[in-house]
């Protein structure tokens, strides 16, 4: 079924859509639209607003998210296999108990948006704000994160190890428990050094001027 730059705010449409079919939704209103449980794998969404749109427990494996977004999207415990997320905004989006394994987020503004809780075996962030998003507990093993800012955001718990971070900022981030075992952070901003981080980066590849800024912190020059 497609539609198109239609106002589908507050319906229930959980049931008005079959299985087995692609959906394509095109500058659509979705604010506060009922899709709890819906079958939607490999649907499109372009450029709609989606405030407070209900996803929770739908089959959205190898969706398609392209722009448009909104406040407080719930994703829980929907299944989000292979979903692709580009330009969307996603502030204080709820993905907890949500199966994310290969889902892409790229170019999303997901301040404040909440990962903790989430299932899968990992997924992959790229040009995002998740200032202020909670991540605690989540798998980024082995990823390349690049041009994506972490600033204030809840890290604790989670795994980077083996991850590469590019052009990454991680200024006021909490990082209590947090896995950066062989994790690359040289193209990284690692904010204040203080004892919390420092014990997180443990085993992690830093360059020069990171350890020289890490020691000059401490009162230590480096000649």
């Amino acid at each position: 079924m497609n539609f198109e730059g239609e106002d589908l705010s507050r319906k229930a449409l959980g049931d008005r859509l079959p299985p087995g079919e692609t959906h394509v939704f095109r500058e659509c209103d979705l604010t506060e639209t009922d899709l709890w449980g819906a079958s939607l794998a490999g649907a499109r969404f372009e450029g709609c607003v989606l405030d407070q749109t209900d996803f929770r427990k739908a089959d959205l494996d190898g969706a398609v998210f392209a722009g448009g977004g909104g406040m407080r999207t719930r994703f829980n415990d929907a299944d989000l296999i292979d979903a692709a997320f580009t330009d969307v905004d996603l502030s204080s989006a709820q993905f907890a108990g949500a199966l994310l394994t290969d889902v892409s987020f790229t170019g999303c503004r997901m301040i404040g948006a909440a990962l903790t809780g989430s299932r899968g075996t990992g997924f992959k962030l790229s040009r995002s704000n998740l200032t202020l998003a909670n991540l605690g507990g989540c798998t980024l093993r082995k990823e390349h994160i690049e041009g994506v800012r972490f600033d204030d955001a809840d890290l604790s718990g989670c795994d980077f190890t083996e991850a590469t971070l590019s052009d990454c900022r991680l200024r006021g981030t909490r990082l209590l428990g947090t896995k950066f075992t062989k994790a690359d952070l040289r193209g990284a901003d690692l904010g204040e050094p203080d004892d919390a981080k420092l014990r997180a980066f443990a085993g992690a590849v830093i360059n020069q001027a990171q350890a020289n800024a890490i020691l000059a912190a401490r009162g230590i020059t480096v000649l």
